[in-house]
């Protein structure tokens, strides 16, 4: 069989380190640098001809880079004789461009997966994608997991009382992806209302469902970003009695006015997972951070083994969203 090796790339690597950590393998050596003039450089620094090639590289804020040095470290394994390349991105940027909502823009979310394949990448590994049907923006198999088990046992160790929760999806896009924690955690479904008046802007409503009134409410969601709908929704859910706000997202990329938001919102703590690093000026009181590694340490296992990966979730609840 041929042997495994994992890389990586500068967006995220202390994932990587805590996946190696898992898996009983070290990290592979790499040079990575960058010119005066913002050029990446790449060199691997020991054998990988032949080898079962695995990039840690969410494509992360500051996006551009990240996406550049992703697609630089796939060329380098490919041009030295590399079996199978797997590009492993936790969080896949631009995934809100995934369609055509007006004439004259791009599809920006296939247009990467177009360039991540042509770089030479045999398959992608990645989690709780923006909008599942982006698998299909790749000609080369995907495998697409969730860090809802993750979540879930995060709130059953907090020992809450199934009928003192409420788990309110923070718009229409998220139903289903609650519905599957109302059916693992218990509680009354709701669901925000929400109005997007411009690509920068939205405004919540209307709350249907419920009730919510002196309940522990749950909000999910797959990405907080400026975090301006999530705490618009958190508002609205407090107006309507909720005793504690907790809100859990994948992927924490807490950009522009985020942090200041969520400090100055009804939310009691915002869960995200590890799929991005967090900043120095993001590990405030309110955020906490879980572990996705030993999920996708056990993927990169499978991969390499030729296992199945939907299996995995079979000892997991919440998988199924």
């Amino acid at each position: 069989m041929r042997e495994l090796k994992i890389f990586s790339g500068d967006a995220n690597r202390v994932l990587a380190e805590d996946i190696c950590g898992f898996l009983h393998l070290p990290l592979g050596a790499i040079s990575l640098t960058t010119f005066p003039d913002g050029e990446k450089h790449c060199k691997i620094n020991e054998d990988v001809r032949g080898r079962d090639i695995f990039i840690i590289q969410p494509t992360a804020p500051p996006v551009n880079d990240n996406l550049m040095e992703l697609l630089i470290m796939i060329d380098s394994f490919k041009r030295a004789s590399a079996s199978r390349i797997t590009a492993v991105i936790p969080y896949f940027g631009y995934a809100r461009s995934d369609r055509k909502d007006e004439g004259r823009v791009p599809i920006t979310a296939k247009l990467c997966a177009n360039i991540i394949t042509r770089a030479g990448a045999d398959r992608v590994l990645t989690m709780d994608l923006h909008a599942a049907q982006i698998q299909g923006f790749f000609d080369v198999p995907v495998d697409h997991l969730y860090a809802a088990p993750v979540m879930n046992e995060h709130f059953r160790s907090m020992k809450l009382d199934p009928d003192d929760l409420a788990v309110v999806s923070p718009d229409e896009g998220s139903i289903k992806r609650s519905i599957g924690h109302v059916q693992r955690l218990g509680g009354k479904l709701a669901i925000v209302d929400k109005r997007r008046a411009s690509a920068m802007e939205t405004t919540q409503e209307n709350l249907i469902g419920g009730p919510i009134e002196g309940r522990v409410a749950l909000m999910f969601d797959d990405m907080i970003s400026t975090a301006g709908s999530i705490c618009g929704a958190a508002e609205l859910v407090k107006a309507a009695g909720a005793r504690e706000i907790h809100v859990a997202a994948t992927h924490g990329v807490f950009c522009g006015p985020a942090l200041e938001r969520i400090q100055n919102s009804p939310i009691t703590s915002v869960i995200v997972t590890d799929s991005i690093a967090l900043s120095d000026e993001a590990k405030i009181p309110q955020i906490k951070q879980l572990t996705i590694a030993p999920l996708l340490a056990e993927a990169i296992k499978r991969i390499h083994h030729d296992q199945s990966i939907s299996s995995i979730f079979a000892n997991f609840d919440g998988s199924d969203e």
